[in-house]
């Protein structure tokens, strides 16, 4: 697949977003994307990604807590649930996850990407303190769809932010690690919930309660973080605020090398400016003109979501049913899970940004379908203790993670700027619709089987979808690595 290098020209600068002779028309001529892209790493980029990437470790945090928390759950005098229940209540917070992108994303595209930032996380919080509170089946899984739908929200704003504001250089190894931030959030939820979840400590109704609260309060945290961070200028330059946009690169500049950048001959991009971007042309850019690309990006997305959801939601049952482990000692055995998840992106992601994406990605798609398949039939002929297939789950997720990170890389970078967070919101949508909803409840379902056998057929479905994937990422992945973003994809509002 070919990449679209048009709507980049080179032209003196003196560093300013200027309009064109055509002013009456809103036509702009801007170098905002040269300057982003040729600063070099900074406090400010770190200061950003850490507010906003923080987003993975809530959702590390939540997910590692509806899992960890299963077995304390079928345990509790209130709610009594059974792995039906267990299940039920994961595919709902990844349903509000779903819906929660598509709405927020079309939102992120129309409003801006800031305004968003504190809506969503305001629902995460609101939601996850009242989960703590929950009284039945209805009102959990209610409370947990809410606090999904904050997430998948998150998503759609935080991952098109990132991309906008971080130099084309760093941007796969900066993403692959901010998604990999998951897993530090994980490990923070297979802590809180060894230390919630003892009986000698808390009663069994209200660890798993103040394990929820824990999430509400790491969030309030994050809200005050994000105060500071400016608008996508990016965004503001094609929604008719250039000056505002030029302004916030400035305050970029002066914050990375102390002053305004010495002006030069800076690559110009000239942009019709526009209030939205119609439905009708978001449907035709991802349908018709980056078909491809689209096709590529909801592979990838099915493939981890399932294989990423159906492992991770049901653990803690596989080792409480399968291997006798008390489910208040499931955290212990998800700590080394997760430190393999987060050292796959932290050593793999800068080869996606040398390597290249379309090697890199074939390659960590292609290896965890096979290691799965093999540690399944090993899980199912009875030959692994609880700590083997524990370490088994590792070295599988040290090559699943960046995979699965590269799917939210690519399906934000190769998309034009008026679209992109719709694009991730419609791409997670189905991706996790199919993958990762059914996912929980199909091994959910296959666990209360109680035969390995019916268990190893579910991984093998996963590590099928991972292998199909991978080889679809190598014929038709682009060469994404180290471009611009409009080299990537070309914004839509581009004036020829």
């Amino acid at each position: 697949m070919n990449s679209n290098t048009g709507g980049i020209s080179s032209a003196s600068s003196q560093g300013e977003t200027t309009p064109s002779a055509l002013d009456g028309t809103r036509i702009i001529e801007t170098d905002i994307p040269s300057r982003l892209d040729s600063l070099p790493w900074s406090g400010f980029h770190t200061r950003v990604v850490t507010a906003l990437g923080i987003t993975w470790i809530l959702d590390g945090l939540e997910v590692t807590l509806a899992g960890a928390l299963s077995g304390a759950l079928k345990e509790s005098p209130v709610l009594r649930f059974s792995n039906f229940d267990v299940g039920f209540a994961n595919s709902a917070y990844l349903a509000g996850a779903v819906l929660g992108a598509l709405g927020f994303g079309w939102l992120t595209d129309r409003i801006g990407r800031k305004k968003l930032f504190f809506i969503t996380l305001a629902l995460y919080l609101a939601a996850t303190a009242a989960t703590a509170f929950s009284w039945s089946l209805a009102s959990y899984a209610l409370f947990r769809f809410l606090t999904g739908a904050g997430i998948g929200g998150e998503y759609t704003a935080i991952n098109s932010t990132i991309q906008e504001l971080v130099p084309a250089r760093y941007r796969g190894w900066t993403d692959l690690v901010i998604n990999g931030s998951f897993w530090i959030g994980a490990a923070m939820g297979a802590v809180a919930a060894i230390v919630l979840l003892d009986p000698q400590t808390i009663g069994p109704d209200w660890g798993w309660r103040l394990a929820y609260l824990t999430g509400a309060g790491l969030g309030l945290v994050v809200f005050v973080m994000r105060l500071w961070i400016p608008e996508s200028p990016r965004w503001l330059m094609i929604h008719g605020q250039p000056e505002r946009a030029h302004e916030i690169v400035a305050e970029i500049e002066r914050s990375v090398i102390g002053k305004e950048q010495t002006p030069r001959v800076w690559p110009k991009i000239k942009l019709k400016m526009r209030s939205h971007t119609p439905l009708g042309e978001v449907a035709h850019t991802l349908l018709h003109v980056y078909r491809q690309r689209s096709l590529v990006g909801l592979a990838l997305m099915i493939a981890q979501a399932f294989f990423y959801n159906a492992i991770f939601f049901t653990y803690a049952l596989v080792l409480t049913d399968f291997f006798g482990i008390a489910s208040n000692q499931v955290g212990w055995y998800l700590l080394p899970f997760a430190a393999g998840n987060f050292l796959g992106p932290l050593l793999l992601g800068r080869l996606f940004d040398t390597i290249g994406r379309r090697t890199m990605i074939a390659f960590t798609y292609g290896v965890s379908g096979i290691l799965l398949a093999i540690s399944g039939y090993l899980f199912a002929i009875g030959v692994l203790s609880a700590q083997t297939q524990t370490i088994a789950w590792m070295v599988i997720f040290f090559f699943a993670s960046p995979a699965a990170s590269a799917a939210y890389l690519t399906v934000s970078e190769t998309f034009p700027l008026e679209v992109r967070a719709l694009a991730i919101a419609l791409f997670y949508a189905i991706g996790t619709g199919i993958g990762g909803v059914a996912g929980p409840a199909l091994l959910g379902a296959l666990i209360d089987t109680g035969s390995r056998n019916s268990v190893f057929a579910g991984y093998l479905l996963g590590a099928g979808l991972m292998v199909a994937a991978a080889v679809i990422a190598w014929r038709y992945c682009i060469a994404a690595e180290r471009q611009p973003l409009e080299s990537v994809a070309r914004p839509l509002a581009v004036v020829e």
